[in-house]
């Protein structure tokens, strides 16, 4: 998505000081109604859980809506949400049966029921919107609903497929106020998750208030929350500085992320290993400047990750050199072991082998208002340049239509962040190097699809690392996608709110339920 839409093993670092009574959870009585203010740079593309596949919408899905499953802080299995228990049928890992937890109501007070559930899945099937989740149901042939049981027919077996049921893809609707083929357009929602949508300006906030009659993994429904929407980091450093929001999540700019110190008054720091990654795309067509593996090859060779790290991001994200990041299981460094070196004279040698002319012209799309998207792009286009192989035109779009650009096969080349759907290495296979995956790039390869379909079939997730290995080897000689950095997630609370960490706390949900006043 995500967006970004995170990390199998995300290990916590509290930078707070920590004084007597410090991270006390326990709410104050003053403060029991009173909302509590986070601001993010991530947009929302779409209320509707068919049309969106990023961090920012799901990040509001994610408390709104419902999934069957769900994650605990920190886990890895998913546990039982709007069901009360699922589990495959048989060995084969290609029937998953769910049965409905009793009391769930939509805003209207109709109870949900089984049939909702199939109606959900299939309609991000029909839909399939070009920025929407349909990939993440690849391997799912059928739903059939029968009183409170939901039976998943798969066309393959697939281990994930429970993780995949408790993200986002399976946010559960009201089939009486959800088109089946065609995309909501008001800025309602109608969900069962812990909160209710009361208010909603697009690009502004979010107004959530506790779900009273939500039933479902968690204990409580937390606080007043308003999520406020910031066209860029310095905005949102900026809200931050002068005390117009309560939390700051997702993302500051790089010099206030490198400038946080624990001894500052005022606030708490949390910090988390993360597994959010950005990677460099090339659109792969015939007919692109960048069609020619050779071409992507070269690029692969002048791209200066270190210093991209350090003079860009301050050293607040780490040099990526795979697909799978860092702390997730298949983990390898195949570009580092491909391109060990900055090497302008091996560029230039596959260029001159592909017979292209030079320099190779092609143009560079990043989404504006995200981070720092002008300034890695800039970055990016000085090391491609430097040695006269390349020429980049650079351009700056809008987020929503940076979206449909890469999704319609518009940009020759995008950087793009990618938030884990859910954790497991999976959700860095299909998605994003895949025939016919979410990033678009028009890449297929017979191995690389044998390979994640293989992954998908043990269990024992352990047992797939062979495959997330080999694909990566593959990835690396066929330059799709150049790994660019893995982030570090940074979230600053003032010293009056806990349970910021809770927010990126490893499983890609976003937890504002676990905010509270202390």
């Amino acid at each position: 998505m995500r967006s970004v839409r995170m990390r199998i093993l995300a290990t916590l670092l509290v930078l707070a000081a920590v004084g007597v009574g410090g991270w006390q959870l326990l709410p104050s009585e003053q403060n029991e109604d009173r909302t509590i203010t986070v601001g993010t740079t991530d947009a929302v593309t779409a209320l509707d859980p068919a049309g969106a596949y990023d961090a920012g919408s799901w990040a509001l899905f994610n408390n709104v809506f419902q999934s069957l499953l769900t994650f605990e802080p920190g886990g890895v299995t998913p546990v039982p949400d709007a069901a009360r228990s699922c589990a495959f049928d048989g060995t084969d890992l290609k029937t998953y049966r769910c049965e409905l937890r009793e009391g769930l109501t939509f805003p209207s007070g109709r109870a949900m029921t089984a049939e909702d559930v199939k109606y959900s899945f299939d309609r991000v099937k029909r839909i399939k919107s070009d920025v929407g989740p349909s990939s993440l149901l690849d391997t799912l042939g059928s739903v059939n609903a029968s009183g409170r049981t939901v039976t998943f027919h798969l066309t393959s077996p697939d281990a994930t497929f429970p993780l995949k049921v408790a993200t986002g893809v399976g946010a559960i609707v009201d089939r009486e106020k959800y088109s089946a083929s065609a995309l909501r357009r008001d800025n309602a929602v109608d969900g069962t998750g812990p909160y209710t949508l009361t208010a909603y300006t697009t690009g502004k906030k979010a107004v959530l208030s506790p779900n009273s009659h939500y039933k479902g993994a968690l204990k409580g429904t937390g606080r007043p929350v308003e999520l406020r929407y910031y066209a860029d980091a310095d905005a949102l450093a900026n809200a931050w500085k002068e005390k117009r929001i309560d939390v700051a999540t997702r993302t500051l700019p790089p010099e206030v992320l490198a400038g946080l110190n624990a001894a500052d008054p005022g606030q708490r720091v949390s910090e988390a290993d993360s597994s959010e990654i950005r990677n460099l795309y090339f659109d792969t067509r015939e007919g692109s400047p960048l069609h020619d593996v050779r071409v992507r090859q070269a690029m692969a060779w002048l791209i200066d990750r270190e210093k991209l790290a350090a003079t860009v991001y301050k050293g607040t994200v780490d040099p990526l050199y795979s697909l799978i990041p860092t702390g997730i299981t298949g983990h390898t460094t195949s570009f580092f072991d491909t391109y060990p070196e900055l090497s302008t004279a091996k560029a230039r040698a596959l260029l001159t082998e592909a017979g292209v002319s030079l320099p190779v012209r092609f143009t560079y799309g990043y989404a504006t208002g995200r981070g720092s998207g002008a300034a890695e792009a800039a970055e990016i286009k000085r090391q491609l340049e430097a040695n006269g192989l390349f020429k980049v035109t650079v351009k700056g779009y809008e987020w929503t239509d940076f979206q449909k650009r890469w999704a319609s096969g518009k940009l020759d080349a995008y950087a793009v962040g990618w938030v884990a759907d859910f954790p497991d290495p999976d959700t860095y296979g299909g998605p994003l190097v895949g025939t016919d995956g979410t990033m678009n790039t028009g890449y297929g390869n017979k191995t690389v699809d044998r390979l994640i379909t293989s992954s998908q079939q043990y269990a024992d997730r352990s047992e797939a690392t062979r495959d997330f290995r080999s694909l990566q080897e593959a990835v690396a000689r066929d330059v799709p996608v150049i790994p660019l950095w893995q982030a570090k997630e940074y979230v600053v609370t003032s010293e009056d709110v806990g349970g910021g960490q809770y927010l990126s706390d490893g499983t890609g949900i976003f937890r504002l339920w676990r905010l509270t006043w202390i």
